[in-house]
């Protein structure tokens, strides 16, 4: 969906379609109950700086946020950001998409095999060991975004794919830390890997993306099911019916920012500070008012991150 044009527009005409696209959104109206941010990626974003950040998603009542490693660079930063910042935890892992990328010695993914000498077993191994370390740390309260992407990564991946993922499940257990999920067109191979290896006592599937069938498979194995800012798009009605079955006491909602933005801001850029216009879409696929659902998703969000 393309951006809105602002209810303001300049003197002498109408605002252009698109002057918007790439500004930020404007900050919602203030949550009356504090939440957080279940999964985001500070270092990616646009705000000047961490503390920018945190102090603008704070203004509207969003007081707390997971910031998600991806690979190693990105999750040791992580865990140095939630190490400086008193409302800031973490989340180490490699993504799906990082193993076979470590694996085949491509920076671009499996489809450019052959750009680099590849790393091989050895060098995933070595990343792992790290994400292992990492893990232990006591500001970093979950491992993840870890998972399988069949959208991503084709047939030459899968198996550094499904490997890693292994990994990470036994990494998240040994060290008590919750698995954040990273499922892309993946679903019945997601759920067989964590039935055969033993999901850890926390499983968040972040940015939810099954059907009500599968929300109630995740219910029934007490995993955590985290909506972002897709669930108001217009193609988003499985989401949404996903969401109405859902167990209040295992929803969560996050941005993936920079990514999903909500609409009607979809297309520009996310951040911490736009979950209460998320949530608030939430609340009305539930049926309830949207200091309820605060009240549930921040509960539900320091339980399955134990801070």
């Amino acid at each position: 969906m393309a951006a809105t044009a602002s209810k303001h527009t300049p003197a002498g005409g109408e605002r252009k379609k698109n002057d918007d696209k790439g500004a930020p959104p404007p900050l919602p109206a203030p949550l009356s109950v504090p939440v957080a941010d279940s999964h985001t990626h500070l270092d990616m974003q646009q705000a000047s700086s961490v503390e920018d950040a945190l102090a603008k998603a704070a203004s509207v009542g969003v007081t707390t946020v997971i910031q998600v490693g991806c690979d190693l660079a990105g999750s040791r930063w992580a865990a140095e950001t939630a190490e400086r910042h008193a409302s800031v935890w973490a989340t180490v892992a490699l993504h799906p998409n990082e193993a076979p990328r470590i694996v085949l010695g491509d920076p671009d993914g499996w489809s450019r095999q052959g750009t680099r000498e590849p790393g091989g077993d050895a060098a995933l191994d070595a990343a792992l060991e790290e994400i292992d370390r990492l893990a232990a740390l006591p500001q970093v309260r979950g491992v993840g975004e870890t998972g399988l992407d069949r959208f991503r990564t084709g047939p030459e991946g899968m198996a550094a794919q499904e490997r890693s993922f292994r990994r990470h499940i036994d990494i998240a257990k040994r060290h008590g830390k919750a698995l954040v999920i990273h499922d892309r067109e993946a679903h019945d191979d997601v759920l067989r890997v964590l039935a055969e290896e033993g999901a850890p006592e926390t499983v968040v599937f972040h940015c939810y993306s099954g059907d009500a069938a599968m929300a109630k498979v995740c219910a029934d194995a007490g995993y955590y099911m985290s909506f972002a800012g897709n669930i108001t798009f217009k193609n988003a009605q499985p989401l949404r019916d996903a969401l109405a079955v859902a167990p209040l006491d295992r929803i969560l909602v996050e941005t993936d920012a920079p990514f999903l933005t909500p609409a009607p801001y979809r297309g520009r850029p996310n951040a911490p500070y736009l979950i209460p216009v998320t949530l608030r879409a939430m609340a009305a696929v539930r049926g309830v008012s949207e200091d309820a659902l605060a009240t549930a998703v921040a509960a539900n969000t320091a339980r399955a991150f134990a801070y």
